[in-house]
């Protein structure tokens, strides 16, 4: 069986193993690699924000409200609380007149630890739009004032809102969406378990919507290519999935979610990938995604040694001397 680990030295010793489920196939049908998890159940957390947006994307929110690029990105983001993320959050709610109380996703600091020390230097608190998930929200409640739905139980799971994020699942897995499966997300919005090789699905056919050969494909385009243009939007300056769009130059649209969970889509080859970090630790992510990339020419060579810069593979104490390393072993 293939495996995959990450290890985590500290002098000469492995401290740590992470190991990783991981899918990665092709477009065409084709498996590529597989650790053998594909019929195993996941949450994909935040990684399928992309798929809830489509409900709002379709309601052509982004003309009545005039919303701009970067928070089209926003609406498929767990953004960090930058102030460039607050900014557009800002401007979007104020277009819409919608009002921060109807945002039931909660309150936390900026995933951003800078940004959460400006924040309490400044002497103000966080509110609802620091949630990392508020553009996932704010494009709940924007498609339900459209429609005219009910804004105050937008999270409920038979309303009409989260019904059409359902279908929507069960149209690019192709599956149906059972009870069984629904769990509830850290920021209240319902959460679907599905099979690793369901998402390999998924993402397969939403290639082929980005590529005008599925359904939604205006949508899709529109919100992929906001994403592209925009990556710092999708995440934040240190996020693994924004910094990867910006190295690959938009030939990669991925999207990370907690627990360890993170999707890649690569838009010219065709190829995808699920990845569940077991144990749910997603500091094994970057030393992975780096590895596949390698292995599977993901990247050209100058990207590649971009991404080496940007993922160091070396562990450093707070006074910055070397303690160890990180190495990532596909078998």
């Amino acid at each position: 069986m293939s495996k995959v680990t990450t290890l985590f030295y500290r002098g000469k010793l492995v401290e740590s193993i992470h190991r990783i489920k991981c899918y990665i196939g092709s477009v065409d049908g084709k498996k590529i690699f597989t650790t053998n998890n594909d019929d195993d159940f996941i949450y994909p957390r935040s990684s399928i924000k992309i798929f809830q947006a489509i409900p709002f994307s379709s309601t052509n929110a982004f003309k009545v409200f005039n919303l701009n690029q970067k928070q089209i990105a926003l609406s498929c983001s767990s953004h960090c609380g930058e102030y460039f993320h607050i900014r557009e959050l800002k401007k979007w709610i104020n277009k819409t007149s919608l009002k921060l109380s109807y945002l039931k996703c909660g309150v936390h600091n900026p995933l951003d630890s800078k940004s959460t020390e400006k924040l309490f230097l400044s002497g103000n608190r966080p509110y609802q739009l620091y949630n990392n998930c508020a553009g996932k929200h704010l494009a709940m409640l924007t498609a339900c004032k459209l429609n005219k739905f009910s804004i105050n139980n937008y999270l409920d799971f038979d309303h009409p809102h989260q019904i059409n994020i359902r279908k929507i699942f069960s149209k690019f897995t192709e599956e149906k969406i059972l009870i069984k499966n629904y769990g509830i997300d850290g920021c209240g919005a319902p959460q679907y378990s599905f099979k690793i090789k369901h998402l390999g699905k998924a993402l397969s056919n939403l290639y082929k919507s980005y590529h005008s050969k599925f359904e939604y494909s205006l949508n899709t385009k529109t919100m992929i290519d906001a994403i592209l243009k925009n990556p710092l939007f999708i995440g934040g300056s240190k996020n693994l999935d924004s910094n990867l769009i910006k190295i690959s130059n938009g030939s990669i649209f991925c999207k990370g979610g907690a627990e360890g969970v993170f999707l890649f889509l690569h838009l010219k080859k065709g190829i995808f990938g699920i990845l569940k970090v077991s144990d749910g630790n997603e500091r094994a992510l970057p030393s992975v995604i780096y590895n596949f990339c390698k292995k599977f020419k993901l990247l050209n060579n100058k990207e590649i040694n971009k991404f080496k810069l940007w993922n160091n593979l070396t562990l450093y104490n707070h006074a910055n001397s070397k303690i160890g390393g990180i190495k990532t072993i596909i078998e």
